[in-house]
């Protein structure tokens, strides 16, 4: 990672417009990408990384979404504020993204062929058999076999692995300076999940592409990230790098989601989970979101949303337990159980996956 930023999202926010009310899904969020680095952002279902991708991508339902303020600053250009012509022009060459599941990313009735080939003529202006013979090579570089032959076929003729295999190809067809990967690896299962994981970092060192890997499982990231942003309720809690986050977390949401990551390393008899639910982002509370599940939520929780605090250059939490005034409050019992077995297993610097 080089200290030279591709992406700046200053106080972004991003509401949905319901019946019910405006569902602020994005609250006032700063985050930063580096050239060359892959940043993860994790969090359960509904606390706004996906919404981020697609704010980033200007790729928010036009009629029920819209971004509410802030920036997203790429190459001097405002995304947020870009006509749809300058984002046509961004999207797939600049800044690529590959979806959760591949089988609605891929058109059935269209050949991978064409379905490649087009950006290649678009953004790169190849004549027919130039895009071919890179379409070839980028199915080859992703691992797919006899890619001559299979590149002629159908979405339906290859497997799971394989159709985000692809996807992948025809992301990284232009070169793109960004990668967003939405949870690109949930449709598949483990073993062609590592597979599609391994792909990923080889590529990213290859390429030296800036990765934005979203997830809501803490530890699929933890051998491909280099820095882990955890978001709460459309905010982000915290900040750091893997080992930061993985070793030394200070919000009890990140202990919580540490606590309920299932590994075969560890002997427990039950599932460790976060109790209660997020909270109604039409009406989002006042205080700390994740007071009404944080058991060592004090009192300011419910009346003042915490600032970030700093912990080191790198890492930082928004959470009250954090302040000089605050009582000193450990991490559970259970989760320093499992950075004693981390560390052993894995040793310093090193976490599991």
């Amino acid at each position: 990672m080089t200290d030279s930023k591709i992406l700046q999202i200053n106080r972004l926010s991003v509401s949905f417009h319901t019946r019910a009310g405006d569902v602020q899904a994005v609250r006032g969020i700063d985050l930063t990408l580096y050239r060359g680095e892959t940043l993860a952002i994790v969090g359960e279902s509904g606390s706004g990384k996906s919404v981020t991708a697609r704010a980033v991508m200007r790729l928010l339902p036009e009629k029920t979404a819209d971004i509410q303020k802030g920036s997203i600053l790429f190459n001097g250009i405002d995304l947020s504020r870009a006509s749809e012509k300058q984002m046509m022009k961004i999207r797939g060459k600049d800044i690529a993204m590959i979806f959760q599941d591949p089988m609605t990313s891929l058109n059935p009735t269209l050949t991978i062929e064409r379905q490649m080939i087009e950006p290649l003529r678009m953004h790169q202006k190849l004549k027919r058999d130039q895009a071919r013979k890179k379409a070839v090579e980028l199915l080859n570089m992703v691992g797919i076999s006899q890619p001559e032959t299979r590149i002629r076929q159908y979405p339906h003729q290859f497997s799971g692995g394989m159709r985000q295999r692809v996807v992948i190809a025809i992301a990284l067809a232009c070169n793109p300076e960004i990668l967003i990967a939405d949870e690109p690896t949930t449709a598949l299962d483990v073993t062609i999940q590592a597979k599609i994981l391994e792909l990923l970092k080889d590529l990213q060192k290859r390429m030296k592409t800036s990765i934005i890997f979203i997830t809501h499982d803490l530890g699929v990231v933890a051998n491909v990230a280099s820095r882990v942003a955890v978001m709460y309720a459309g905010r982000i809690v915290e900040i750091g790098t893997v080992d930061e986050i993985f070793y030394n977390p200070k919000h009890p949401y990140t202990w919580g989601l540490i606590g309920s990551m299932p590994t075969l390393n560890l002997t427990d008899k039950e599932l460790h989970t976060i109790p209660g639910s997020p909270p109604d982002l039409i009406h989002p509370p006042k205080g700390d979101a994740f007071a009404p599940r944080n058991p060592y939520a004090l009192k300011i929780d419910t009346l003042e949303q915490p600032p970030m605090f700093r912990i080191s250059d790198t890492h930082y939490a928004a959470t009250w337990l954090l302040d000089s005034r605050a009582p000193v409050v450990t991490p559970p019992a259970e989760i320093q159980r499992r950075y004693a077995i981390f560390k052993r297993l894995f040793g310093k610097g090193r976490v599991p996956s």
